[in-house]
């Protein structure tokens, strides 16, 4: 199969990110910078299947049952960093995460062995050129990971030399705290998830990464109670104010998927373009195999760009996942269902009582 070819240098990629960030440019040259990121963020395919390969190799040594994704970063999620960021002057040709990875273990013991693992895997030509812990040092909103950053160097594809790939690996208490925080972000309109969202649900989403990170016995979140019958207490309160096993049960029955996806195939199938219609609730899934992966990243800008120019209130991603059954598992959130966040909270609620 051919790979996306970069065709722009990264002074011109940065100057398209100045453009699109900006609140006054003409469609002509809007559309021009649309074109170029959309190169950009394809010629990472290469290099994230590069990453993505060896991270599961690693994974399923380390966890048989270990979940292994990929995904190049949402254009709406592009710009909006572009825009938060624009006082420390990002940068596009610096963003990390453009191309990244992801690793779903069981607990924290799998989760240090893999890092430690993939960091001294021989062979490997790849600068580490930044590990970010919040697992050990959890972000004040209670977003927990670890994600290695790193930049790509070949001897066969030089090409792509220095483009950044952000690899994370969570525990699936982690995994379940993040979508369902996305889950929430979608059925309600908010954006908890870049720290703009409701105080009551953003504080409940804090508690429980605390009273989660105690059952890894991790490092808890700042601001958060240390004692564990004030921290249950609190996120009691205010899941019972939030209505929060309800709603997400709710959300769980309402939504509907269509396409291919709930039918029986043999086919294999490498890559998914979900598109998920916020106000009807409809998830929309188109697959695609290994040797359809230009036309996939194709079809995924233009997808995004009739979503931009009509204002249309979708979220809209391209991941691969091994089976049908990964890709609802590592994407919970688009599937509008949060049951195992739920499972895990009302254990949670009924050891207390």
């Amino acid at each position: 199969m051919s790979w996306t070819k970069l065709k722009y240098t990264r002074n011109q990629i940065n100057k398209a990110g100045d453009v699109l960030s900006s609140p006054h440019v003409t469609l002509d040259l809007q559309s021009l910078s649309m074109d170029i990121l959309s190169n950009w963020r394809s010629s990472h395919s290469f290099p994230l299947q590069t990453f993505a390969v060896r991270l599961s190799r690693i994974a399923k040594q380390v966890d048989s049952n270990a979940l292994v994704v990929r995904r190049l970063k949402r254009v709406p999620s592009i710009l909006r960093k572009l825009k938060r960021d624009q006082t420390s002057k990002m940068k596009m040709s610096r963003m990390q995460d453009i191309g990244g990875c992801r690793a779903v273990l069981l607990s924290i013991k799998e989760v240090n062995s893999l890092v430690g693992k993939y960091k001294k895997s021989r062979g490997i030509k790849h600068k580490l050129a930044k590990i970010n812990d919040y697992i050990q040092t959890p972000k004040k909103d209670g977003y927990r990971s670890i994600h290695l950053i790193y930049k790509y160097y070949s001897d066969k594809n030089n090409e792509y030399d220095g483009l950044l790939i952000e690899i994370q690996v969570r525990t699936k208490l982690q995994h379940y705290w993040a979508t369902a925080v996305e889950t929430v972000d979608h059925f309600t309109k908010q954006a908890i998830k870049t720290n703009e969202g409701q105080k009551d649900w953003m504080d409940f989403f804090k508690l429980v990464s605390s009273a989660f990170a105690n059952i890894e016995k991790t490092p808890t979140v700042p601001d958060t109670p240390v004692n564990e019958k004030e921290l249950r207490e609190k996120i009691q309160l205010l899941a019972k104010k939030l209505k929060v096993v309800k709603k997400m049960n709710e959300w769980a029955r309402i939504h509907k998927v269509i396409g291919d996806f709930e039918r029986e195939s043999k086919t294999k199938y490498d890559f998914y373009l979900l598109n998920l219609d916020l106000t009807t609730k409809e998830l929309k899934i188109t697959a695609y195999k290994k040797a359809q992966e230009e036309l996939a990243n194709s079809e995924y800008s233009k997808h995004e760009e009739r979503m931009i120019k009509n204002n249309e209130d979708r979220d809209i991603v391209l991941v691969s996942a091994e089976t049908r059954r990964e890709l609802q598992k590592a994407y919970p959130n688009y599937f509008l269902d949060a049951k195992e966040f739920v499972n895990v909270l009302n254990e949670y609620f009924r050891i207390s009582t």
